[in-house]
């Protein structure tokens, strides 16, 4: 018999499977390819939820304003390209641009 691991809810389940870097970059690409920009940023905030990072110490890293930041990762948010760009390298991440087969 397999024992199945219980968790809290969905967002504790989700935040251990982002922990692995390629289960994260799979869900960010996922969340890219949604028509709504906004599924994107909080995609980018379960990330740096589940590597147990801190608005603050995202803030201090990339220089962005921390009450900024909680705006830019939620589902008003509407930041600035270079914004994302300094959060997404501050992750460890970055963007390719690959040729679409549609």
């Amino acid at each position: 018999m397999i024992k199945k691991k219980n968790y809290r809810d969905l967002q504790d389940y989700l935040h251990l499977k982002l922990q692995d870097k390629q289960e994260a970059l799979a869900y960010l690409n996922a969340a890219l390819n949604d028509e709504d920009k906004r599924v994107f940023l909080i995609a980018l905030k379960d990330v740096l939820d589940a590597r147990g990072g801190d608005i603050s110490d995202l803030s201090s890293t990339t220089k962005l304003n921390r009450v900024n930041l909680y705006r830019m990762l939620s589902q008003k948010g509407n930041p600035r390209w270079s914004s994302i760009r300094l959060v997404m390298e501050a992750l460890g991440l970055s963007f390719n641009v690959k040729v679409s087969s549609r």
